[in-house]
């Protein structure tokens, strides 16, 4: 199958009235429909040209009937994760699942019992506190700390409070802040978790977007036939298919396989549907381009809001992403309450954020904008930023 050779990410391709939640959700979420959508995690970019030739071929095929993951999906997602991360994977690792939000959950009830611990840390993604709090788990805090200007997980208060939890819940790279764990952190985190008889999901959807002089190492590649670690992964936010909802757990342990099988058939969940595999199969196997030109597009908005910051809006510091499209800004000199900062961007600046009190309270004063997205949509809410700063000086 023949893939463009030309990717152009400043195409404007009209998202609106599509049933699209980043677009079509502003008056829900914001409360206007007059703001730039910057928030939930996709991209607004055009999916790999092979991705949307597989899907174009397969609803060529009349029938949409219950469907089996083939041979050559496994074999996509295999070849992907040795050549792109060197971590080999065996095919009987491999749960096929739907969605990573959900394979939390499963996590969550199939290795912690009620009231047992689950710890995140935080400020993370909102469904890692969900995946405890709504299955009746204990939700157990390791807040992550800013040390030499980076986030850092608080290693120390992770062993005292380990021996309370069962599971513990890694983000990485992480979202909101950016961060991707060196090995070196990686290799602390799982000796605490052996000395603690912890079990570790790890999430790495993310695990594709990198930036340059950042390396994404895969936590399970580091562990030994002992360790208890489970790694979610999705070609979701790497190729902007999250609509298509399927996504892969890596289980080296057969009794954790089985464990998760049997809480998948409580729940009657059925990952497989004929588009979903089209799509996962097709952007393994054929998106490598596609995605190296994302990375250097992604680089250049990255360069584009750091630059700006620094000259126009100072009132307002980003840590340099290491890792995904998402950026973490530090907005505690406008000296405002999370609930005024979250007034201020929607009614004055114009732009729809993720509030970053909504990954915990260590995410107070901080929003998270997403820059997946054409560069001159960034530049633009660059401008109504520093426009509503400056009006803000001026009262």
């Amino acid at each position: 199958m023949a893939v463009n050779s030309i990717i152009d990410f400043d195409q404007q391709i009209e998202r609106s009235n599509t049933n699209s939640v980043k677009f079509d959700a502003l008056n829900a979420v914001f409360g206007s429909e007059d703001v730039l959508p910057m928030w939930v995690a996709d991209t607004d970019f055009a999916a790999p040209e092979a991705v949307v030739q597989a899907l174009i071929a397969r609803a060529q095929h009349p029938v949409y009937g219950y469907s089996l993951f083939p041979d050559s999906l496994y074999h996509s997602m295999i070849d992907w994760f040795a050549q792109r991360h060197n971590w080999q994977i065996k095919r009987e690792w491999i749960m096929l699942a739907p969605g990573v939000v959900p394979s939390l959950h499963a996590v969550a009830m199939a290795f912690a019992a009620e009231g047992e611990g689950i710890i995140v840390q935080p400020p993370v993604y909102p469904p890692f506190f969900a995946a405890a709090a709504k299955t009746g788990r204990s939700l157990v805090l390791n807040p992550l700390v800013r040390r030499d200007g980076e986030y850092r997980m608080d290693l120390e208060q992770l062993e005292q409070c380990a021996p309370q939890a069962r599971v513990l819940a890694l983000c990485s790279p992480h979202n909101p802040v950016g961060r991707v764990w060196r090995e070196g952190e990686l290799r602390a985190l799982l000796d605490i978790a052996r000395r603690h008889n912890l079990l570790i999901l790890s999430d790495d959807i993310h695990c594709d977007l990198t930036f340059p002089g950042h390396s994404h190492t895969m936590l399970a590649a580091l562990a030994t036939e002992q360790d208890q670690i489970i790694t979610a992964v999705a070609p979701s936010k790497t190729f902007n298919i999250a609509g298509m909802g399927l996504s892969a757990l890596v289980v080296p342990d057969p009794a954790h396989r089985q464990a998760l099988k049997t809480t998948f058939e409580a729940m009657h969940i059925e990952p497989a549907n004929p588009f979903s595999i089209a799509a996962f199969e097709a952007a393994y196997s054929q998106g490598g381009p596609w995605l190296d030109a994302l990375l250097d597009y992604l680089q250049g908005n990255v360069q584009l809001v750091s630059g700006y910051l620094t000259e126009h809006i100072p009132e307002i510091r980003m840590d340099q992403p290491e890792g995904t499209y998402l950026l973490w800004l530090d907005c505690s000199d406008l000296g405002m309450s999370d609930s005024e900062l979250k007034r201020f961007f929607i009614r004055e600046a114009r732009v729809g954020m993720n509030p970053g009190v909504s990954f915990g309270e260590a995410g107070s004063g901080y929003m998270r904008l997403n820059i997946g997205t054409r560069r001159a949509v960034v530049q633009q809410a660059m401008e109504r930023i520093a426009q509503a700063v400056r009006e803000l000086k001026r009262t």
